[in-house]
């Protein structure tokens, strides 16, 4: 009976020709789950304005199962990541999901941004398919608690909290709020909102820009008029970099802070040495030298790689394999779905090399670490 439920379920979601090549495989071993091999499924940006966010997280998760699978892969089985492009449009995303649950992958991996994931995992949990690692610290992909959803990296709450602790340390109260008009910007202001509304304070003026784009000319001339003293961006890096350069231009000479989404190395490959003054919260190790096992484990792994360079994105992409790796490993050569799933929820207090993870039967955010990077003119980040 479930299992007619789960099909019928399945059928409203990704239509019948799906659905029949689904259910085909209902009671068989999965066509992305072998004796050899498992198949992630990745929807992301590999095209547009967020590009460098879908490659660079690819990369590092490839340098990861690249090392493993060259050692005979987990338990017998080597993993691989079948990728789609979804440009950083829901309805993309939504569309690419419902072709990875007819291809039947094992799970679905690294989803970049928050409107995408938002828009995949109703898709995800009604399949069953573990939703893992998604590229987005959003607090409605979090709560309420879904068995399918397991995070990685810290949430934006997390981030932005620490944000305005720095900059209300300084003695700044002016802060203004640039962000990007959807379920991503709208997150992350909330979390300016909460953490300013504990300090009896609220953002002194407000800006947006629409996703994919870099008009944001309005958002300028609004938050201006109001003189802040400093600015949080909650966009991607393209949108960020215009604004930060019109800005300056304008007369503000006070700093900038972004959450990690922003895509650090991709923002400071768009300003340059208008990078001055420009803050960014990071959820993952420095991934520029070895100052942690983990963050040399990441440099020895892509440094034959032709064109890869270290970059924060990159980082999360390996790290995220390698917890994805170790949950393949402790459920054992009868690997199922349930049982992964299971067996990452076993993972209290692992240390990763310098990355701390702690899950729990009802806790499916594994890491609260934040930490904030100053970027340089010169092209370096510092911590």
């Amino acid at each position: 009976m479930q299992r007619r439920e789960a099909l019928s379920q399945v059928c409203k979601l990704v239509g019948s020709g799906a659905l029949a090549s689904w259910g085909a495989r209902v009671g068989a071993q999965s066509a992305a789950l072998s004796d050899t091999r498992i198949v992630l499924g990745q929807s992301a940006p590999f095209t547009g304005a967020a590009v460098q966010l879908g490659l660079q997280f690819h990369l590092g998760a490839q340098a990861f199962f690249d090392t493993v699978n060259a050692k005979g892969g987990v338990n017998g089985r080597t993993i691989e990541i079948k990728r789609l492009d979804d440009g950083y449009e829901p309805e993309r995303c939504a569309a690419n999901t419902r072709q990875f649950i007819a291809d039947d992958v094992f799970a679905l991996f690294g989803y970049i941004g928050t409107p995408t994931s938002l828009a995949a995992l109703p898709l995800a949990s009604t399949a069953k398919l573990p939703f893992f690692a998604p590229f987005t610290g959003a607090q409605a992909l979090r709560e309420p608690f879904n068995r399918y959803a397991i995070h990685v990296r810290a949430s934006y709450f997390d981030e932005t909290a620490a944000i305005v602790r720095q900059i209300t340390s300084t003695g700044i109260k002016k802060i203004a709020v640039f962000y990007q008009d959807d379920a991503y910007g709208k997150t992350g202001l909330e979390g300016v909102t909460r953490a300013m509304t504990a300090l009896s304070l609220e953002p002194v003026a407000l800006g947006t820009v629409e996703r994919n784009t870099i008009e944001v000319a309005q958002a300028v001339k609004d938050i201006m008029a109001l003189k802040p003293e400093a600015i949080v961006q909650i966009g991607a890096y393209k949108a960020v970099a215009t604004f930060v350069r019109q800005a300056r231009r304008a007369g503000f000479n006070g700093n900038f802070y972004n959450v990690s989404f922003v895509g650090t190395q991709a923002l400071i490959d768009e300003l340059g040495a208008e990078a001055r003054g420009v803050s960014v919260s990071q959820v993952m190790p420095f991934p520029y030298t070895p100052a942690t096992p983990l963050s040399g484990e990441y440099l020895a792994a892509i440094k034959d790689k032709r064109g890869v360079e270290p970059n924060y994105s990159g980082m999360e992409g390996f790290v995220a394999a390698k917890v994805f790796t170790e949950g393949v490993r402790r459920a054992g050569r009868s690997l199922t779905r349930e049982g992964f799933i299971n067996a990452v929820q076993g993972m209290q207090n692992v240390n990763f090399g310098g990355f701390p993870v702690d899950f729990g039967a009802n806790k499916h955010t594994g890491s609260k670490f934040v930490e904030l990077t100053l970027l340089t003119e010169d092209g370096r980040i510092r911590r």
